[in-house]
């Protein structure tokens, strides 16, 4: 016994550190009873604890049996993790996980025997595995504890696929591409197989009309499950959009094509059609939209991806986003970026026509004259701003006060130090007590006086620049 050690109330304090890379690549495939043993006894030879550390008290504690115990440390020397020293009595030895991972893990020379036999028959002679590529199959194999016989399938298949002797590089991406998709099994791994070979016929198709003499490739094969699944394209479609261009850019082009036209919404034969035949007509808006703006962009691409088409996707005019981007100019906005939070402001107010858009012009010069009115009448001599608006909003929809109210109002705010903030504490009061007509007002008001009824209108103006900032400044008060 030692000396001195520390206390087992102490102890019981204390943390067992455990490597991260245990939950990463051991823990999601180790067996139950294998996870207990293996931390338990991290924590015994963490700690130098001489109490329980023997196999008897062992398989005590855990509630198994010392034959368990064993085998779940056979278990975890196959894995790397630790070594058994000695049987009778029997030792092991924790081994440090960064080891096992930067590649110092030794492997039984029976486990990959067929293994080897099989993987260097499928090269037919081609090559020779190396010792270093060997143990990257065998890495590979333990860290994802695939089948053996499911990594000889894919290694067939790479090897037919391009028809000479890959690489063993290309072989584990493949791999561990699959196995990230929880193929693990012969099983899986058939029917994986067996989708792909599905999609030969409709595949050498496209790639003929692509002018490639060859079978597909793997990747050529994915990017097909790809268009098909994940895009949602139909095979008539796939085979009109590589038809349509010309034998030019081959396979690489055609992926290209088809996720723009994904991007953009366009899925069916005649959405594309459309698509390409309106292109004309969107490089003129966008050179107008950039004229009217004062910008300049070397190449339209980019702005017509990440701008104009998805503007139009959202519905809008031609014509309503070449008047935009005037009236934006006109109220000192002069960016794609800033351009783009208006529309989306206007789509979601609804407005998205010609129509639409002067309709609400002119409402928000209508309104703005109203409150200007206001001001004047309260002697305030200054633009109006949306302070001025959300208060008018709030007298009107949310209070329902009438113009004849409103204008009552303002004759008992005249000249008020802080005109505006006395007239919405009027309107408040009136509001509260449900007041809704000026009878009312003036039996509630301590002084009576009676107010001209003040009302606005707009017949035949033209619209000013500052006509066009009050709309935009109304547009902008919008929340996303």
């Amino acid at each position: 016994m030692s000396f001195c050690r520390l206390s087992t109330e102490l102890i019981a304090n204390h943390t067992t550190e455990i490597d991260n890379i245990f939950f990463d690549n051991f823990l999601p495939t180790a067996p139950d009873d294998c996870v207990k043993v293996y931390l338990y006894g991290l924590f015994l030879s963490a700690n130098n604890l001489e109490i329980d550390n023997n196999i008897e008290a062992f398989a005590k504690k855990l509630n198994m049996t010392e034959l368990d115990v064993e085998t779940a440390f056979r278990y975890w020397e196959e894995q790397g993790l630790v070594q058994v020293l000695s049987t009778y009595p029997i030792q092991v030895l924790f081994k440090p996980l960064k080891d096992i991972i930067n590649g110092t893990r030794l492997y039984k020379p029976e486990k990959y025997e067929k293994f080897n036999t099989q993987a260097q028959e499928l090269l037919k002679g081609k090559r020779e595995i190396s010792k270093t590529e060997y143990g990257e199959y065998y890495d590979f194999l333990e860290n994802t504890h695939m089948e053996q016989e499911a990594l000889l399938m894919i290694m067939d298949y790479c090897i037919e696929s391009k028809k000479k002797a890959v690489g063993y590089n290309y072989i584990l991406t493949v791999a561990k591409n699959w196995a990230k998709e929880g193929l693990l099994t012969v099983s899986q791994i058939e029917e994986k197989l067996c989708k792909i070979e599905q999609t030969g016929t409709n595949l050498s198709e496209i790639l003929k009309i692509l002018g490639l003499k060859r079978t597909a490739y793997i990747e050529e094969r994915e990017k097909y499950e790809i268009w098909k699944e994940g895009m949602g394209f139909d095979d008539e479609t796939i085979l009109y959009v590589a038809k349509n261009m010309q034998k030019k850019g081959g396979f690489e082009r055609l992926n290209n094509l088809l996720e723009k036209y994904f991007m953009n919404g366009k899925t069916s034969i005649n959405e594309i059609k459309h698509y390409v035949e309106t292109q004309d007509e969107v490089y003129n808006l966008t050179k107008k939209i950039n004229r009217n703006m004062g910008i300049y962009y070397e190449s339209l691409e980019n702005e017509i991806e990440t701008y104009i088409n998805p503007w139009l996707n959202l519905g809008f005019e031609y014509e309503t986003l070449e008047k935009l981007s005037s009236y934006a100019f006109k109220s000192s906005i002069r960016t794609l970026e800033g351009l783009d939070k208006l529309v989306q402001k206007l789509y979601k107010l609804g407005i998205l026509t010609n129509i639409s858009l002067d309709e609400y012009l002119m409402r928000t010069v209508s309104v703005d004259n109203e409150i200007k009115s206001i001001l004047e009448k309260l002697g305030i001599t200054r633009r109006v701003n949306s302070y001025d608006r959300e208060n008018y909003k709030t007298w009107k929809n949310d209070w329902a006060m009438s113009d004849e109210l409103i204008n009552y109002a303002i004759s008992l705010s005249i000249d008020k130090l802080s005109p505006i903030p006395y007239l919405s504490r009027i309107l408040a009061s009136w509001h509260d007590k449900k007041i809704t007509s000026i009878e009312q007002a003036k039996k509630d008001t301590i002084n009576q006086q009676n107010s001209p009824t003040i009302k606005g209108e707009i017949k035949g103006r033209s619209y000013t620049k500052e006509d066009y900032q009050a709309m935009i400044q109304s547009i902008d008060e919008v929340e996303l």
